[in-house]
């Protein structure tokens, strides 16, 4: 599976688990450690951990994937799931507005998803 095509997989998953706001930044132009950025937002820290835990389980069951590193999925208000050419970010709504990442990377090629149909 091709980056992006990885990166579209995850950001079908976190759909599937009604995660808002899902943005896939192109990082390739401005970044050697990665090549896309999956960013989305759960309602609260318990859905942005059952977003995660949904993209983790998945990727592992269905391609043997398993992240090179996790930060953040105790406190669940920020989970950074590193998965080498595709870095998922998954935020509380007070989280990803304090952070910005969108506004950070303002200057990459980005595509927002639409919501998935309830």
């Amino acid at each position: 599976m091709s980056p992006n095509e990885q990166a579209r997989r995850i950001a079908a998953l976190v759909q599937d688990k009604l995660a808002r706001d899902v943005v896939i930044l192109d990082m390739r132009p401005v970044c050697a450690y990665t090549d896309f950025f999956v960013i989305c937002t759960g309602g609260n820290p318990r859905q942005t951990k059952a977003i995660w835990d949904e993209v983790h389980t998945r990727l592992k069951d269905e391609q043997g994937l398993l992240p090179r590193s996790t930060e953040g999925a105790v406190e669940s208000t920020w989970i950074i799931g590193d998965y080498v050419d595709v870095v998922v970010h998954v935020f509380t709504p007070e989280a990803r507005e304090f952070y910005r990442l969108e506004d950070l990377w303002d200057d990459v090629p980005h595509e927002t998803l639409e919501a998935a149909s309830a």
